[in-house]
């Protein structure tokens, strides 16, 4: 199985940046897709962006697209969610995911989940 744990997260101001990791054990890591969810008080958790397995394909969600970034080092089992120019609206609690199938919206189509990293925007 894939044991999965986030860091990174804290208080900015907004336009600040910050930069989250997930930490993954196991030996399958390579082979899942991973994503980075996130989800605010009272509201649903969400898709902030996901990674194909081998890092060739990306997708990010309309709200954070061109300020975030999603990477991955399958070498050293992490993927990280460079977020820049944050805003007031990107606090949340972010949770780290894995998946077998391909990059989706579906929370319970994700096998593995961190305990999740607050991220709180100031305004």
């Amino acid at each position: 199985q894939v044991q999965l744990v986030e860091s990174g997260g804290g208080l900015v101001q907004a336009g600040a940046s910050l930069r989250l990791s997930c930490a993954a054990s196991g030996r399958t890591f390579s082979t899942y897709t991973m994503s980075w969810f996130r989800q605010a008080p009272g509201k649903e958790r969400e898709l902030v962006a996901g990674i194909s397995w081998n890092g060739g394909y990306t997708y990010y969600a309309d709200s954070v697209k061109d300020r975030f970034t999603i990477s991955r080092d399958n070498a050293k089992n992490t993927v990280s969610l460079q977020m820049n120019s944050l805003k007031y609206e990107d606090t949340a609690v972010y949770y780290c995911a894995a998946t077998k199938v391909g990059i989706t919206t579906q929370t319970r189509q994700y096998d593995y989940w961190g305990q999740g990293t607050q991220v709180t925007v100031s305004s």
